[in-house]
């Protein structure tokens, strides 16, 4: 059987995890969303906590977003989170 889409719910979770430092959980999450515009965004935030900058400006790219948009990775992920809680 297929893995679904992670809900906005799933999302904000894998942001939470992240800022936790629960890097790879919070990468199974957002692995299942890849396509998917905020699921990319993290993924690509997860890159760049990881220091993995060539994959993080590839994912940057995926979801329209600018690498040097944020300077703190958690701040970033806090505002996703705001997106998707909004």
């Amino acid at each position: 059987m297929p893995e679904t889409s992670p809900s906005r719910a799933d999302l904000a979770n894998a942001c939470d995890l992240a800022i936790a430092g629960k890097w790879d959980d919070a990468h199974a999450i957002v692995q299942r969303g890849e396509g998917e515009r905020l699921a990319d965004w993290i993924h690509a935030v997860l890159h760049k906590i990881e220091g993995d900058e060539g994959n993080s400006r590839y994912w940057y790219s995926q979801a329209g977003q600018d690498y040097t948009a944020y300077a703190n990775p958690s701040d970033e992920l806090r505002a996703i989170k705001a997106v998707l809680t909004y």
